[in-house]
């Protein structure tokens, strides 16, 4: 784990990795016993092919088993560290306020894990054509980067703030 540079994982705050790290050992020790114990009494209820209860809790086993693989390697990629600096230069972990093709957006640059989920805050990875550009930057700057679609999109970072979700 490093707690300098954002190359090659995804920056979190100490808080949200031990967040994370909880919901990992959650569901990869209780949250896991619980789901067999649920498959183990659908089945028991007989015939598995119209068996609605033990469907459902496969389904669920799959999706927990996914977002314990997902939990694994964010964890294992992480780079954790403070807030970034109150410094006006854009980076991960820092509230993004930019003047985006004409229109005013408010955004989150980092890792949607970063927001403990409880926010309907846009979201960019530094990695997105949009993070990628504006990293580095500071309030006033003007810029314009190439959109997936090929079109040129111009930015203005109006402030960048560090996160304090």
């Amino acid at each position: 784990m490093s707690t300098t540079t954002h190359q090659g994982g995804a920056w979190l705050t100490q808080e949200a990795y031990d967040r994370l790290k909880a919901e990992l050992d959650h569901l990869s020790g209780p949250g896991r016993h619980e789901i067999v114990e649920r498959i183990e009494a659908a089945r028991q209820e007989g015939d598995l092919k119209e068996n609605g209860g033990y469907h459902a809790a496969k389904e669920e086993q799959g999706k927990i088993e996914a977002r314990i693989r997902q939990l694994t390697d964010l964890l294992r990629n992480a780079h954790v560290g403070e807030k970034p600096a109150d410094d006006g230069v854009v980076e991960p972990g820092m509230l993004v306020v930019a003047k985006i093709a004409g229109e005013e957006e408010r955004f989150l640059l980092g890792s949607r894990e970063i927001a403990d989920g409880g926010t309907d805050m846009d979201v960019f990875s530094e990695k997105s054509p949009l993070g990628a550009a504006i990293v580095g930057h500071k309030q006033g700057d003007k810029l314009s980067y190439t959109a997936p679609n090929g079109k040129e999109i111009t930015v203005e970072i109006i402030s960048a703030t560090p996160y304090n979700g």
